[in-house]
């Protein structure tokens, strides 16, 4: 018997109230079985997952009209599994249909322009799954909290973030904001580790300790922003992420929803089937 849903995923979507301070990282929401239980949910939609994006990819391959795509956008503190999500959830997924983007610092070409110049050619295009590893949030949150632009530009950015959303459902592009939201006590946690394992040394990076000293300003910034562009069209889902087995089951359960939405079918053939077959049997 399931213990996980689709709708127990989507009930993790918040609303322009939403008080992060009220949500306990440490929580598994709807969910209140055994390690092996969860192991259970995580996996057991691999087959249904695999069908319906083998059936998105092969609309968009076979030029069917009003094919449409999946938008992943991941956003957390240091920390939260961002990198993990990827590399856990999209196993069960052919990699050729997924694409993956990480915004980090702009370039100084990308600064010269609208913050969303470089977001626009990442948004992925018929028939696949994006992925944004951060994304366009990073222009509302740290220049919030780092005064990296005036307040007037980071208002202003609100509403273009929603109307490029809006932008992207009407062409087809379902679109998945998940913060993924943990503690402070488990960031700690998180960077002691990559201190202690020679093999995350490379993960480990000496600015993040002066992010966290910000964690306040921090938190009030995504509060501000979950607000502002949480929409019917694009909903903001705030999943505890102390728990990182839990956060990836709820994400993957949030992809098969948007994915079962599509109402997928494989695009019939455009040709002659009785005539193919004759023709390759006498060939």
């Amino acid at each position: 018997m399931a213990n996980f849903s689709v709708d127990d995923a989507r009930a993790l979507a918040v609303g322009p109230q939403v008080v992060l301070a009220d949500i306990d990282p440490a929580s598994t929401p709807h969910f209140d079985g055994s390690k092996k239980k969860l192991t259970h949910e995580f996996t057991e939609i691999d087959e249904e997952l695999d069908e319906l994006q083998r059936k998105l990819y092969a609309n968009a391959r076979a030029d069917m009209p009003n094919t449409g795509a999946v938008l992943l956008v991941l956003q957390g503190m240091d920390t939260s599994g961002k990198g993990g999500q990827v590399r856990h959830v999209f196993r069960a997924f052919d990699p050729q249909g997924v694409v993956h983007a990480a915004f980090g610092k702009p370039t100084e070409e990308e600064k010269a322009h609208d913050f969303l110049w470089r977001i626009a050619p990442k948004v992925p295009g018929p028939g696949m799954i994006g992925v944004f590893d951060r994304s366009h949030y990073e222009d509302v949150l740290i220049h919030r909290v780092r005064k990296l632009s005036p307040p007037e530009e980071i208002e202003r950015r609100y509403g273009a973030i929603n109307d490029f959303e809006a932008q992207l459902t009407q062409r087809g592009v379902k679109i998945i904001k998940v913060m993924l939201h943990i503690s402070q006590q488990f960031q700690k946690q998180n960077l002691l580790e990559r201190l202690e394992d020679p093999t995350k040394y490379w993960k480990y990076n000496p600015g993040d300790v002066d992010e966290r000293a910000l964690w306040e300003q921090y938190q009030q910034a995504y509060e501000i922003a979950l607000r502002r562009t949480t929409t019917d069209y694009a909903p903001w889902y705030v999943v505890p992420s102390d728990n990182k087995p839990y956060a990836r089951m709820v994400v993957k359960y949030l992809l098969l929803g948007a994915l079962r939405d599509m109402d997928l079918d494989w695009p019939p053939a455009h040709f002659d089937v009785e005539e193919e077959l004759h023709r390759v049997r006498n060939s």
